[in-house]
């Protein structure tokens, strides 16, 4: 007997697995479907079968309700929906399943998503009474958009319409034809009555004019094997096995491809090539590894390789993107924030990005795309991303495990968007040259550090006789920046000269060059995203224009605080036109040396007749204007 028992052990563990999710509206039976195919196929113990009896009865039904064997929570039980997605495993001699009962609500439409995620197969119910609904639909249209290539539509009920075959066949045409605008490469459709029997796992003496297969027939018998993409080697690195000072391995599984000891394989991002020098499966050596199986690589070459890394043959690698277009459900009762930044799970890789644009968004019961700027809860709609570190992705309907990601609020970690990578918005890129390369340009632009920032940086260069006003409006320009969250600092005249340019005088030649250092360092931290505020005389038009032209023309900001020198003088908060009248101050702007106004500033500012908080509020509107604080 122990024989035998072993026999079967060994059978069902090498017996094919088939992973399908089963979806409809409410109440179209899908819990008793799978509670039935359980029942029929003898995948249920005694014990589990008397305890469905005794709750069935407690329930107040007569006979054995089969919905009640994958409706776990509580709610579900006491509602008769389900809400959240059961799994359970069985097997027949032919093979191993794994279904996942998923909600019909369209308010748990996320919950279907998950099930369709890893499915070989989806299992659609459609109410024979109901005909085709909305939401049959749109689960038709997520596990198409899930890339699931085998899908079966169970037409349940068939006992309630008086087994009809005119309104199977209507029922047929009507899904056929929507699914003709679907990417669904393979579709069979089965009359049955979960609750009956018919056509399930026996065949129904109800309906003789159906001679097609047995739903459990055609779960046993489809073919499955070449789904699999056995063509492009990827393995995302998740560990790195270091056991003692001897060992050193990376595991992981092997998502798509085929890996054999002795290939050459390229590592990136660094992009480094080396050659297998043993794959371990388990605690056994193994010559070769394929989908999905669970290994640890070792390579030939001692290299730097951390989790997030992906391993691949070096004429045949991924995208490496940071910029891409996806289609996205949305998972969330927040809406999509085009403004935040959110944290997006690819493969074994965790990086941080924002949505730049929400192109459309997809009606499920017309396909026909609607013009939106924002998705909210299960809304689907084709997105692009902009991310912070590159990732190594595929298109999706390629290669369904790199063309995935999931999108992750950083606050409240929710799970809030999966996503679907498309083509066209990657471009190749060389992994033995063109990686080297952008690794000498710097992979990081300022274009990067103002996505991060969330603003565009800029020089806002402040020019104006001394006792102006010019540090008075920087420093409050700064301190309503900073309490609006946003990166920004002051570069002031006076404070600068007492460090960085302490070595310049006051002649013509010295305040040029102290104008070029200034315009230089603000350069630099436009660069790193900042919003530079400079306070400086910087009297000649020349001197201005030459740090325009550091700057950069599109971020420089002339700002001419444009007060008469007759106040400035009253004012005189230093005491230096006092002294410069007296002769103790030569060469000083405006008494003994000359100031060119700007011919045409960006802002003109008078402080005789503007409060300090009119003109932070004058540049902050200019800076609104510019999208400078988008």
């Amino acid at each position: 007997m122990s024989t035998t028992i072993q026999e079967l052990i060994e059978q069902v563990s090498r017996s094919e697995l088939l992973r399908f999710v089963t979806a409809g509206s409410v109440d179209d039976g899908k819990s008793t479907l799978i509670g039935r195919l359980l029942h029929d196929a003898k995948a249920i113990y005694e014990d589990h079968l008397a305890s469905l009896d005794h709750d069935s009865r407690k329930a107040g039904r007569n006979e054995i309700d089969f919905a009640l064997l994958t409706d776990g929570l509580k709610a579900e039980r006491e509602q008769g929906i389900t809400i959240d997605v059961a799994y359970r495993h069985f097997s027949t001699p032919r093979r191993r399943f794994i279904i996942a009962d998923t909600p019909g609500h369209e308010q748990y439409t996320r919950n279907m998503a998950t099930g369709a995620s890893t499915a070989d197969l989806a299992l659609i119910l459609i109410d024979a009474r109901n005909g085709v609904t909305t939401q049959s639909k749109r689960h038709a249209f997520i596990a198409s958009l899930f890339g699931i290539p085998h899908m079966v539509v169970a037409v349940n009920k068939m006992d309630l319409v008086g087994w009809s075959q005119n309104i199977f066949e209507a029922i047929r045409d009507e899904f056929g034809q929507f699914c003709t605008k679907l990417r669904i490469g393979d579709l069979e459709f089965i009359p049955i009555s979960a609750l009956k029997g018919d056509n399930v796992v026996h065949r129904s003496k109800n309906m003789p004019w159906y001679q097609g297969p047995l739903l459990l027939t055609h779960l046993e018998t489809i073919h499955i094997a070449s789904d699999q993409n056995l063509i492009d080697f990827r393995f995302p690195v998740q560990y790195v096995l270091r056991p003692h000072a001897g060992f050193r391995g990376y595991t992981g599984v092997v998502v798509s491809g085929v890996i054999r000891v002795g290939e050459e394989v390229v590592v990136l991002p660094s992009s480094r090539l080396t050659r297998i020098a043993r794959i371990i499966r388990g605690f056994e050596d193994v010559e070769y590894a394929f989908p999905p199986q669970s290994v640890t690589l070792c390579v030939a070459d001692n290299l730097d390789i951390s989790r997030g890394d992906m391993i691949a043959h070096p004429a045949n690698v991924p995208w490496v993107a940071r910029d891409i277009e996806a289609m996205l459900i949305w998972l969330d009762e927040e809406p999509l924030r085009p403004d935040k930044h959110y944290l997006v799970k690819h493969t074994t890789s965790l990086v941080r990005g924002r949505f730049t644009d929400v192109m459309y968004k997809i009606d499920p019961n017309t396909l026909h795309r609607q013009e939106t700027h924002v998705l909210t809860l299960n809304e689907i709609g084709r997105v692009s991303m902009h991310l912070f570190r590159p990732i190594m992705c595929d298109e999706y309907a390629r290669n369904r495990y790199t063309g995935a990601f999931i999108v992750i609020d950083p606050v409240t970690n929710f799970t809030v968007a999966c996503g679907m990578i498309i083509d066209r918005a990657h471009q190749y890129m060389n992994p033995t040259v063109g990686w080297q390369v952008a690794l000498r340009e710097g992979q990081i632009t300022a274009e990067d550090r103002a996505m991060v920032l969330g603003q565009k940086p800029v020089t806002i260069w402040m020019t104006g006789l001394s006792g102006s006003g010019k540090s008075t409006i920087a420093y409050a320009m700064e301190r309503k920046l900073l309490s609006d969250g946003r990166a920004c600092f002051v570069l002031d005249g006076d404070v600068v000269r007492q460090g960085l340019n302490k070595d310049l005088g006051f002649c013509a030649k010295d305040r040029s060059e102290n104008i070029r250092r200034v315009a230089e360092v603000a350069r630099l931290m436009n660069e790193a995203g900042l919003i530079v505020i400079v306070s400086l005389i910087s009297p000649f038009r020349a001197d201005r224009k030459n740090a325009r032209s550091i700057i950069g023309d599109d971020r420089f900001i002339e700002v001419f605080v444009d007060t008469p020198i007759e106040k400035c003088e009253e004012r005189d908060p230093k005491g230096l036109y006092a002294k410069a009248r007296q002769g103790i101050i030569p060469e000083f702007t405006g008494v003994s040396s000359p100031y060119e106004e700007p011919e045409n500033p960006d802002l003109r500012i008078d402080t005789t007749h503007l409060s300090v908080e009119d003109c932070v509020e004058l540049l902050l509107r200019l800076l609104q204007e510019r999208r400078v604080l988008d």
